[in-house]
């Protein structure tokens, strides 16, 4: 046998190659490999790089649903491996081959420095004289998790999964993994029961996140993925012998109807997934995520102004502008310190704007003067204008449709797909990236538009059939060809910046991430309810992209407001609500908390997200983020409802240190009462009332 290792930031692989040419991953952790932590000779093919499921090949060895054993998957011999130097780090490339179906498959770990974490997807070639039939290829898999310890999985590991719906986005949920399903009788072999997580059709985090972390409590570490595609995507853990597979892919036929025909000579990437493993519990994986995440961005990271934005939506026009609504509302947002100016939808219609979308020419009803007079309003009142656009839909009475085949949308059995209202456009068509392209060309060269904000209203569901192989074939190319439209519209426009929303957060994932500047967290409307969405916001997000509204409205108090601001202060800040109509001494309010939300910005790009509370749940009656920029710490504190009025917050980086402390917003205030006691790590907060939130700083000193 024949074993190789690396170690990257910290993140410790073991491979073997048997005699029979068979190669396992055996080792994927934050530790490195001890002898008696690897698994018996015996059972030590279960440990694959991949499965991979091809039609008419035999599924060895495995009696149920779950990806395991399969076929050609056991057939594949190592073929070779190279460590490769890349512009971010290094990549690691393992080749393998079976000679009876001519499949070859090249497993890709793709390292970023510093960052205890992988990039990783697999890219099947047909060597073959014949076309081949994919069912499924995993992205990842590691039979080995939990496999470090004394005691059995179900009592060692938790799973922290981010479950998500609309208006309640991002919601953790901590189990044991016997509650969640997990067999503790498993017989000698494996029980086939699997814990799954799986999202279909076009809204990659509609259920679930598409992240999850698992958590070994006995040991101390934290097995951690994400998975980057605006689409299906799978996860499972399932057992072997006494430990946890872990396999994770995007779109399978029996998840997503994806089913693949690889012609001679094609080759098919997977959908890429990011695993690492820390140290630690949840904090330190999303510390790792956070920092994996901003070397994903690359450069795009560091060009982001990171602007306060205002929105004409939330909890203000709802969707009907006109320009006698807009003028003294823009004249406001620039007068609180507003950089960007957004008109959002129903611009490009006289009526109701849900069934309209789509041709993306402005209304004259709306706009006597033209859409140009209030962009030109915008700019003299020293912002950038921005828009609204649902680029990949169009409304069932949009006056565009009589240009347009059924070659422009999603087909199935013969019929256009509709959705509430909407037909999906198919942006693997040349016709619609050119209609799309063209409708961005407007707005940015004709109305001098900076900032988009693309929103995504409908699941588009299993696909479309129309020169697919399968429904779900359908949709992965749709997406990709997006993918790639948004990445020839951001060369075009370099300066642009594009804003992820789909019905708030149903589509937030880092393939969408890695080309927007920003994310909607929430439709959310009650700013109450929006406290556990923007705590949890930078778990998924990186803090820089999570947008939170702050949408203070008329009969606001000063506490309203503050709470308002206090939401999205230490992450992307998103103004909504009657400005004009706030009185002048609330206006100054917002306008302060807008200036301290721009003295701290650089801190939040650089920032690292911790949870003094852990992860916030709706119905807590606290709740508090943290940010740690170097030796400034930022703790945002929320008391929500009940009688408590005094809280403890684990704060461990003060821990033996010198430090100060200081309430930052709304500055100097005395209603707050705090205390820091650097022996026990700890940050008493007392609120005097319900629905009351503060900004506290803490300062390292030497």
């Amino acid at each position: 046998m024949n074993r190789f290792s690396y170690c990257e930031s910290g993140l410790y692989l073991d491979f073997e190659v048997s005699e029979a040419g068979r190669i396992h991953l055996l080792h994927f952790s934050a530790l490195p490999l001890e002898e008696n932590d690897l698994p018996a000779v015996e059972r030590r093919d279960a440990c694959h790089l991949y499965e991979l499921q091809v039609s008419g090949f035999a599924n060895e060895e495995n009696h149920s649903l779950r990806y395991m054993m399969s076929g050609p998957g056991l057939q594949m011999r190592y073929a070779g491996h190279r460590m490769v130097e890349t512009a971010d780090g290094r990549k690691l490339e393992i080749d393998t081959r079976d000679a009876a179906s001519g499949l070859r498959v090249r497993t890709c770990f793709a390292f970023y420095r510093s960052v205890p974490a992988a990039r990783c997807w697999n890219e099947i070639t047909n060597e073959g004289q014949s076309a081949k039939g994919l069912e499924h290829l995993s992205s990842f898999e590691f039979a080995g998790a939990g496999r470090e310890g004394l005691k059995p999985v179900v009592q060692k590991m938790r799973l922290h999964v981010p479950q998500s719906g609309w208006q309640s986005e991002m919601q953790w949920v901590s189990s044991s993994l016997d509650r969640l399903g997990y067999s503790a009788m498993a017989c000698e072999e494996s029980s086939g029961k699997r814990v799954q997580q799986t999202s279909i059709g076009s809204w990659s985090s509609c259920e679930c996140l598409p992240m999850a972390i698992l958590e070994n409590v006995e040991k101390g570490i934290s097995l951690f993925w994400q998975i980057e595609t605006p689409g299906g995507w799978h996860w499972e853990l399932s057992d072997v012998d006494d430990c946890i597979a872990l396999n994770i892919s995007g779109p399978n036929e029996i998840e997503h109807h994806w089913w693949k025909q690889l012609q001679p000579g094609e080759t098919f990437a997977t959908v890429p997934v990011c695993v690492g493993s820390v140290i630690g519990g949840p904090d330190s994986a999303v510390r790792a995520l956070t920092e994996y995440r901003r070397a994903l961005r690359g450069p795009a990271h560091q060009n982001d102004p990171l602007p306060v934005i205002f929105n004409d939506y939330m909890n203000c026009l709802w969707a009907s502008p006109t320009t006698e609504k807009e003028l003294p509302m823009i004249r406001a947002a620039a007068q609180i310190g507003c950089e960007y100016y957004v008109v959002d939808a129903g611009w490009y219609t006289d009526g109701e704007w849900w069934y309209d979308v789509g041709e993306w020419l402005p209304s004259t009803k709306r706009f006597p003067g033209g859409l140009r007079e209030v962009m030109n309003a915008i700019r003299d009142a020293g912002m950038i204008p921005g828009i609204w656009l649902e680029i990949e839909t169009m409304g069932i009475r949009c006056p565009k449709l009589k240009d347009c085949d059924d070659s422009w949308f999603f087909m199935r059995h013969g019929k256009r797909v509709v959705i509430r209202g909407r037909y999906q456009l198919d942006f693997s068509n040349p016709a619609v990236r050119a209609f799309a392209t063209e409708a961005i060309r407007r707005v940015v060269e004709d109305y001098g538009v900076g900032y988009i904000k693309m929103d995504y209203n409908i699941n588009a569901g299993i696909g479309t059939e129309l020169g697919a192989d399968s429904f779900g074939d359908g949709l992965l190319r749709h997406e990709r060809a997006y993918l790639n439209w948004l990445d020839e519209i951001l060369a075009r426009y370099p300066r642009l910046i594009l804003e992820n929303c789909a019905s708030g957060g149903m589509r937030m994932d880092y393939a969408m991430m890695r080309r927007s500047g920003i994310q909607s967290t929430s439709d959310q409307s009650d700013y109450r309810r929006y406290v556990s969405i923007a705590v949890n916001a930078p778990a998924a997000l990186l803090p820089e992209q999570s947008g939170v509204w702050c949408y203070p409205i008329r009969s606001s108090t000063r506490e309203e407001i503050i709470f308002n601001i206090v939401n999205a202060a230490l992450l992307r800040m998103q103004v909504s609500g009657n400005m004009d109509e706030l009185s002048e001494e609330n206006r100054a309010l917002v306008r302060q908390g807008i200036e301290y939300h721009k003295r701290i910005r650089e801190d939040i790009r650089r920032g690292l997200p911790f949870w003094p509370m852990g992860f916030a749940h709706e119905g807590d009656g606290w709740a508090s983020l943290g940010m740690e920029c170097g030796e400034k710490l930022y703790v945002a504190v929320w008391r929500l409802h009940g009688e408590q009025g005094i809280r403890t917050l684990k704060v461990p980086q003060i821990a033996g240190r010198r430090v100060s402390l200081r309430c930052s917003f709304p500055e100097n205030d005395k209603s707050c009462q705090f205390e820091l006691n650097p022996c026990l790590d700890t940050l008493t907060v007392a609120l005097p009332r319900p629905y009351m939130a503060r900004i506290l700083e803490i300062t390292i000193l030497p």
